[in-house]
């Protein structure tokens, strides 16, 4: 029977591969409606591996959750923010404080 942290586990490999699929959203829009971005994930990921013992450096956990090298998917996927966009994201980052 699974654990719940194969079930978790799971629902992360699906998350991570629904976001590498919607490249149409931008990183700046889940920011401002969910307070957390891809970046995040990535950060998050390391973070975890750190407190196992995992060496992984910024770089590798981007990778892993853009599916290609950062600076490729900027190239490739993202576009400049708009005020409208920037105004939510200071917005959601203060409720993240908070």
């Amino acid at each position: 029977m699974p654990s719940s942290s194969d079930i978790e586990a799971a629902v992360f490999r699906r998350l991570v591969a629904h976001l590498q699929k919607r490249t149409d959203v931008q990183n700046i829009d889940l920011m401002g409606t969910g307070g957390f971005c891809r970046n995040c994930f990535a950060k998050w990921y390391k973070e975890a591996a750190d407190e196992i013992g995992v060496t992984l450096d910024a770089d590798e956990a981007r990778e892993l959750i853009y599916g290609m090298p950062y600076d490729d998917y900027k190239a490739k996927h993202q576009t400049p923010a708009s005020d409208e966009q920037l105004a939510r994201m200071d917005a959601s980052i203060r409720l993240n404080k908070a």
